[in-house]
């Protein structure tokens, strides 16, 4: 096997091919050196085998303190209302707008009273940022992680309330700053946004009763409907007290929005404001601790044309009950026992005629006799009269056990039913459990009464 020729500056030191047994040997070679570096590295962790994973490991966590660190430099810039201090945290290339919006969040902000405002780096993956973003920002890094925003009302919120913020932040050597909080890939990455986010806010803080305080938030444009609301919200802790029995926070968030887009911002899409008047929303219950935290009442904006005095009434009571009722109450529950029950606080103790507070049902009593069956569930997303009769229909029932087995069995009713879903048999055997009564009997009787108020 010829020799390999003397070696010449800047030249290889051969001109052949490698042969298959010094590959292998250059092989093994190159492994016994990584079994010799990894068992150096967990000889000095105790814990490792790769270094380069621990490496990983540590820049990520440095890269999490480090952002960490800026969003509470955020928070404090909003929740101070110091525009100077958040200029210094946005980017050189941040989105066009960005710092505008932010010093306005924290000029309404300083209206409301805050017991908690934060943003914290939550469980979860990272969104994508787009490579034309990350090409124009020119940044050592970019990073859109998980985000959310931490609030509690002061005197309202016993627990915070957590929503996704859609952030993207950018590294330039070792200092980070805040890029944008817009969606990033798709829409269903987006900020959160509350009131403060769509003007300037009016708040009144009212007392409730046994030295509580709610509070209801608006905008100079609908102050006059925020202070009707304020108004009545004593009466109305009194009302569903009563009824409900006094395990519930006797306070409550009332927002009223000034606009469609604000009012689907603050209770999704599900909610149309141009077809309800309010509706009540909340975060997941903790059923172990019996726990709600996120509960408001929404007004929508044409609430304040479209109610009298009397409805006004009706609907903050209606939303507050289910505000009471939310850590007994499990999802998907019979509608007619959740809505009913609620209608019935609504007009508890009113002076309203029943054929007032159930106008389509006397009119479909008068055409076709009373009901015989209990709405469905679907009867209640209904538009128009088929989802009004659902409504004064289940109140009816409501009523009826109020006026004939006492009002004290339709919270025990309510508390036996609101259990998560039923069949016809388990309902039937609550109703003869509860009001030891037949179920057939009992719509007997119900037609009976419904005949009797409203025919």
């Amino acid at each position: 096997m010829p020799e390999s020729e003397p070696a010449t500056a800047g030249e290889p030191t051969s001109r052949r091919r490698t042969r298959p047994w010094e590959l292998a040997a250059l092989v093994g070679l190159v492994l016994a050196v990584l079994v010799v570096l990894a068992l150096t590295a967990f000889s000095r962790t105790g814990e490792r085998t790769d270094g380069a994973v621990g490496n990983a490991d540590t820049a990520e966590q440095s890269r999490r303190i480090a952002v960490q660190a800026l969003l509470d430099r955020w928070a404090e810039a909003v929740r101070s209302n110091d525009p100077a201090a958040l200029s210094q945290l946005m980017d050189a290339s941040a989105s066009p707008g960005f710092l505008a919006a932010e010093t306005r969040r924290a000029a309404n902000l300083a209206a409301v009273e805050f017991s908690d405002w934060g943003y914290e780096l939550a469980d979860g993956t990272a969104t994508e940022v787009p490579e034309s973003l990350v090409d124009a920002l020119g940044a050592d890094e970019v990073w859109s992680p998980a985000v959310r925003l931490r609030y509690a009302i002061a005197d309202v919120d016993v627990l915070s309330t957590r929503k996704p913020v859609s952030l993207v932040v950018a590294r330039r050597g070792d200092r980070w700053t805040l890029v944008s909080d817009n969606a990033t890939v798709d829409g269903d990455h987006r900020t959160w946004r509350g009131p403060w986010d769509f003007g300037p806010v009016v708040s009144r803080r009212v007392d409730t009763g046994d030295g509580l305080t709610s509070v209801v938030l608006g905008h100079p444009d609908n102050a006059a409907m925020v202070d009707r609301l304020a108004e009545e919200l004593p009466s109305a802790v009194v009302n569903v007290t009563q009824l409900w029995g006094p395990d519930w926070a006797g306070r409550t968030l009332v927002w009223v929005a000034a606009s469609q887009d604000e009012f689907t911002a603050l209770v999704g899409p599900d909610h149309d404001g141009r077809d309800i008047a309010a509706v009540a929303i909340s975060d997941a219950v903790d059923p172990e601790a019996a726990a709600v935290s996120g509960q408001r009442i929404v007004f929508s904006p044409a609430s304040a044309e479209r109610l009298t005095e009397v409805t006004r009434r009706a609907i903050l009571r209606h939303e507050l009950t289910h505000v009471a009722a939310r850590a007994d109450t499990v999802d998907h529950s019979p509608m007619w026992v959740l809505e009913g029950y609620a209608e019935y606080a609504a007009y508890r103790g009113s002076d309203e005629e029943k054929r007032r507070i159930a106008p389509a049902l006397t009119a479909l009593v008068d055409e076709e006799g009373a009901p015989q069956k209990f709405p469905r569930d679907e009867d209640f997303s209904a538009a128009g009269e088929r989802g009004s009769i659902a409504y004064e229909t289940a109140w009816s029932l409501n009523a009826f056990v109020a006026e004939e087995f006492g009002e004290s069995n339709v919270t025990q009713l309510y508390r036996a039913l609101a259990v998560g879903e039923s069949d016809p048999v388990q309902v039937d055997d609550t109703l003869a459990e509860v009001l030891d009564v037949d179920a057939d009997q009992f719509r007997d009787e119900w037609a009976d009464w419904v005949g009797a108020r409203l025919g």
